[in-house]
């Protein structure tokens, strides 16, 4: 909902599979979450994407989903361990599901990367492709 930044990076995203992908993932190495973060630019667009088109995959180490909360631990060389709490709003979350996207947060919380910590990140919920 409104950019992230932690150092040179903004984050743009935090996918979460479907259920069965979490499922799947529990057998075998899958990620069914991931954050990506892009490189902060001055000039970056409104929708997050840094200038320069430099983006990380962080994957994660530790995650757990449940119908109220999301937790996320991974590492990556650029940003080193990164956390990321949050809290699901179910029935915002399901006003996204019907509108095919909204503009309505869904998942808001804390997301500790590259020795800083950034408190009310709030997310929307979008389709994807």
């Amino acid at each position: 909902m409104t950019p992230v930044r932690v150092g040179d990076w903004t984050l743009e995203q935090l996918f979460l599979g479907q259920p069965a992908d979490l499922e799947r993932a529990e057998d075998g190495p899958t990620a069914p979450m991931t954050l990506r973060f892009a490189v902060a630019d001055a000039s970056e667009t409104a929708t997050g994407t840094g200038a320069t088109g430099v983006t990380i995959r962080v994957q994660p180490d530790r995650y757990s989903v449940t119908d109220t909360a999301v937790h996320f631990e991974g590492r990556s060389p650029e940003l080193g361990r990164v956390i990321f709490d949050g809290r699901l709003d179910q029935g915002a979350l399901a006003t996204a599901r019907r509108n095919l996207g909204s503009d309505g947060v869904v998942l808001s919380g804390t997301l500790t990367a590259g020795g800083q910590t950034a408190r009310d990140v709030r997310l929307a919920w979008w389709m994807g492709d």
